[in-house]
């Protein structure tokens, strides 16, 4: 196996999967496959095929940003929904085995939607179909039923909107290093437009092409969700202000690259009115108030994404997409403040 010293401790996993999860049989292999933008991830090669292995990073900004016991929590809650999701079949609290907690789930087959794309992709129609299921598996998951779910108690969702903008900025007081224009006039923007929330729902938290497979097959669709570590219980129109607010359509500078590619300029994309509307037909919710969860979004990334971007300063971090955050984020901050300027629809 190749030397993992600096990320987990290898001995005390085998020994430990093999006395808690002897049904993996021999462990033959652990690759480190990606670190993310958080959680650190891990393939294992066992008897019992491919399993996924997620911890938090070693430099945690804060104890709720990569809490693994929480996304074992709302893996387990989505059994039997019509969200796609790997199965997460094992949670280790005790972080005397590796160093923290971590949990195993099964590994999910397919692409991310970042070119070069896989031969069907380009087919024609086939692009527009999987942003649309893109932007469904949302609208599907606003309507499960979190309560029934077993997930009463996962968050607050009375009040969630009032919490965003203090919550942010407080986060970004523990590391901010630099400047951001326009920053406070996006929070003061933000405070002034509020609207009403609807029913609260299960909100992924971090929904973008990144953290989403698509199926290797056809028909074209969604394989799985992955990255639950940001997920809660609050106004499921946070996740289509998410994916809308990063959406850049044909014709649009895309700054944000790092997130979407060129998907999204693709021929055949959807536009942000078209994935609005789709999102308001299968989900029932309206989106009248969409623009103000486009800024939010952009605006919350903008002061997580500085996190990430201290810890590459600070020699924390070594994965590439930490360091591009450096301009990324002010983008972000830019891109939200051109939308409360009327500047982009």
């Amino acid at each position: 196996m190749a030397d993992l010293v600096q990320y987990i401790n290898e001995a005390a996993l085998l020994r430990y999967l093999d006395r808690e999860v002897p049904g993996l049989g021999t462990v033959r292999g652990i690759e480190r496959i990606t670190s993310g933008s958080s959680n650190e991830i891990f393939e294992l090669s066992t008897d019992a095929g491919p399993v996924i292995l997620r911890r938090p990073p070693r430099q945690r900004l804060s104890a709720s940003a990569h809490d693994v016991a929480r996304e074992y929590r709302v893996l387990s809650a989505l059994q039997g929904t019509p969200v796609p999701h790997p199965q997460a079949f094992h949670l280790c609290a005790d972080e005397s085995v590796i160093g923290t907690p971590f949990l195993l789930m099964s590994k999910v087959d397919g692409f991310h939607l970042k070119a070069p794309y896989p031969e069907h992709a380009l087919r024609p129609g086939a692009m527009r179909a999987m942003m649309f299921d893109f932007i469904e598996v949302i609208a599907h998951l606003s309507l499960v039923d979190w309560e029934a779910s077993g997930l009463t108690g996962f968050g607050r969702p009375a009040g969630y909107l009032d919490r965003q903008v203090d919550r942010w900025l407080g986060q970004l007081a523990h590391y901010q290093t630099r400047e951001l224009p326009k920053l406070a006039d996006v929070a003061d923007w933000l405070r002034a437009q509020q609207p009403e929330s609807g029913p609260p729902g299960i909100i992924h938290g971090d929904y973008q092409f990144l953290n989403v497979l698509f199926a290797d097959d056809l028909p074209p669709r969604v394989a799985g969700v992955l990255d639950w570590e940001q997920s809660t219980i609050g106004d499921p129109l946070v996740d289509l202000g998410w994916v809308l607010g990063l959406w850049t359509q044909a014709g649009e500078e895309s700054p944000l690259n790092a997130f979407y590619g060129n998907a999204s300029q693709q021929p055949g994309a959807p536009t942000r009115a078209e994935l609005a509307e789709r999102y308001a037909a299968v989900s029932g919710r309206p989106v009248a108030d969409r623009l103000y969860y486009e800024v939010l979004a952009l605006f919350k990334l903008g002061c997580i994404a500085e996190g990430s971007y201290y810890r590459h300063i600070k020699g924390i971090s070594d994965t590439a997409l930490h360091a591009d955050f450096e301009w990324i984020v002010p983008k972000l901050i830019a891109t939200a403040y051109s939308i409360t300027e009327g500047e982009r629809d």
